[in-house]
């Protein structure tokens, strides 16, 4: 089930927001998505999976953490933030408007339009 959303890894992209099946998130005010129905998480990974700064994570729990559970604790955490990517392949998060990123929803959020030279 979604535990952690890390405003401070989060670029607003949207990416988890549009591929969460079960609508879990809403956009918060300062633009991170914030978890509105937790209870709606179907434990799927996908928001994890392709979230591109890895500031998710689902615990492998189809019910919230108890409180005090590390597994809801973005500190105690640490490397576990993005770890499904990397056990899926996908390897860790990627540089906001990075080449190698293809995800076109993250790219045209955040691309970085390079200054053209004078003529």
């Amino acid at each position: 089930m979604i535990e952690v959303v890390s405003a401070a890894r989060c670029v607003a992209c949207d990416v988890c927001v549009k591929v969460c099946p079960t609508d879990v998130f809403e956009r918060g005010p300062d633009g991170v998505p914030v978890i509105a129905r937790q209870g709606d998480c179907q434990t799927c990974f996908m928001c994890e999976a392709h979230c591109p700064t890895d500031a998710l994570y689902v615990a492998p729990f189809s019910d919230p953490a108890p409180p005090g559970s590390p597994h809801a604790d973005e500190a105690a955490l640490g490397p576990a933030l993005g770890a499904y990517r990397r056990i899926v392949g996908w390897g860790s998060g990627r540089t906001p408007g990075s080449r190698a990123d293809k995800n076109h929803l993250f790219t045209r959020r955040v691309r970085v339009v390079p200054e053209r030279p004078e003529d």
